[in-house]
């Protein structure tokens, strides 16, 4: 069964940074996508940026400049996606969900992880 664990949500004032961390374990398949979603109170989920492969990035235009999607490559990190988040703004309030593809093209999603961004 694979697991994803999430860290690095918080609390920040606006124009701030934060780094979100999510470890996936347990997968008897290599993994070729991770990407993060965020949902906002009220709103649907939503893509937030995704790596293909441990190279091909997508960005939501609302984030881009701002937000760095990218994947470790130590062997004891291949399996961990980070979200590094500068100038934050209130408007990026939401749970962050980690969500994996595996080459099997099984999918699985973090908990989430909550992000308050104050103005």
């Amino acid at each position: 069964q694979v697991q994803l664990v999430e860290s690095g949500g918080g609390l920040v004032q606006a124009g701030g940074s934060l780094r979100l961390s999510c470890a996936a374990s347990g997968s008897s398949s290599a993994i070729g996508r991770m990407a993060w979603y965020r949902r906002a109170p009220g709103e649907q989920r939503e893509l937030v940026a995704r790596i293909i492969n441990g190279d091909l990035t997508n960005y939501a235009d609302s984030v881009k400049g701002r937000f760095t999607i990218s994947r470790g490559n130590a062997k004891n990190a291949v399996n961990t996606v980070y979200l590094q988040m500068n100038s934050l703004k209130p408007e990026d309030t939401a749970v962050y969900y980690c969500n994996v593809v595996n080459i099997r093209g099984s999918e699985y999603w973090g908990q989430g992880t909550q992000v308050t961004v104050s103005s």
